[in-house]
């Protein structure tokens, strides 16, 4: 009987493993290749895509892993896609750095209900290889829209709420960039968080300028603007044109129709924990205001904080018995979830969300 066993064992082995082998080679385009389901080609980078997660509106994220440069190095990376099924690197495509190995991609500017295809690309001196296609759809964009700034090509969400229409992202426009050490209460500076240079490409490329924003002196936030308490406050600011910097009304006139101070704060907060360090059952962002936690630049420490934690946003108002402060606007990490107004100096880094006139 002992015999009998060892001798099965590797034959079950044998088989179960050629099964395997089979049922591994059948998704051609999953180890890379042209495309139309041809296999690997020698000399060209094989890769897979990878997941698509964080579907939205406007945005989802994918991603690949190069598995092999073919031979030579890897020279473009990213994912492509399209309404078709085959999308290629004449369609919309990311940029994501060189060479083999895992990259993340944002994908942007997409429409709302929608039936997307993506797959990751890797380009060598040989050509382009793709891994497999696969499918997504798009949320619904119920109370939101959607914008591109004509000045340097940023796009922006929306959300309509009560009557005004507010951006759903903290604004990105960024014609210069100051270091945590250079600051001032009557000239614009810039800042973007834990970026510490004076190059605005270097600080475009960071994260934290992707998914927060640029953080501004109250300065540069008015762009040469008087204080105003108006509703709506007539000042451009550093928005586009058609928008505006809201001021201590429009923020309560946007609290006051969301329930109150603790109420809003959770129908104004992104959900999840992407960017806030922590949340909760509450926190619903029904209102797709979708708040994130920017932090705040320090003037008077030279550094930055609080990211993750809290955000700050400006408003066109100074306060009315001191011109040195001005009310701003913060929403609190879920343990102590409100949106309240405080007051500031003029030289600290602060988010900004514009108002459509």
């Amino acid at each position: 009987m002992r015999r009998e066993n060892i001798f099965k064992f590797p034959v079950l082995f044998f088989f179960a493993s050629f099964i395997f082998f089979i049922s591994c080679s059948t998704d051609d385009d999953d180890n890379g290749g042209n495309g139309n389901g041809n296999g690997p080609i020698e000399g060209l980078p094989e890769l897979i895509t990878l997941q698509v997660t964080n579907v939205e509106q406007f945005s989802a994220k994918c991603g690949g892993l190069i598995a092999s440069d073919g031979g030579e190095t890897v020279t473009a990376r990213g994912v492509c896609w399209s309404t078709g099924q085959t999308p290629t690197i004449n369609d919309n495509i990311t940029s994501d750095g060189a060479g083999a190995g895992n990259f993340t991609s944002l994908m942007t500017q997409l429409n709302p209900n929608t039936t997307y295809f993506v797959r990751a690309y890797a380009t060598n001196s040989n050509g382009t290889a793709y891994g497999s296609s696969m499918s997504f759809t798009t949320e619904s964009a119920g109370n939101m829209s959607s914008f591109t700034d004509p000045r340097d090509g940023n796009f922006y969400r929306t959300a309509t709420i009560g009557n005004q229409e507010w951006m759903a992202d903290n604004l990105r426009y960024l014609p210069s960039v100051s270091n945590t050490t250079s600051n001032s209460r009557t000239s614009p500076h810039y800042y973007v968080y834990d970026y510490n240079g004076t190059s605005v490409s270097d600080a475009k490329a960071t994260d934290n300028y992707r998914d927060y924003g640029v953080l501004y002196n109250w300065t540069a936030a008015m762009n040469g603007a008087s204080s105003s308490s108006s509703n709506p406050s007539g000042v451009q600011g550093a928005c586009p044109d058609g928008w505006h910097l809201p001021s201590d009304d429009e923020w309560r006139e946007l609290i006051d129709y969301l329930g109150g101070s603790f109420v809003a704060a959770n129908k104004l907060k992104e959900t999840g924990t992407v960017h806030w360090n922590s949340s909760g059952q509450s926190v619903t962002n029904e209102s797709s205001f979708t708040a994130r936690p920017g932090g705040v630049y320090s003037a008077f420490q030279e550094q930055f904080s609080e990211k993750g934690a809290h955000g700050f946003w400006w408003t066109s108002k100074e306060y009315e018995w001191d011109n040195t402060e001005v009310i701003f606007y913060q929403i609190s990490s879920p343990l102590h979830s409100s949106v309240r107004s405080f007051l500031s100096y003029k030289d600290i880094g602060y988010s900004i969300r514009c108002v459509k006139d």
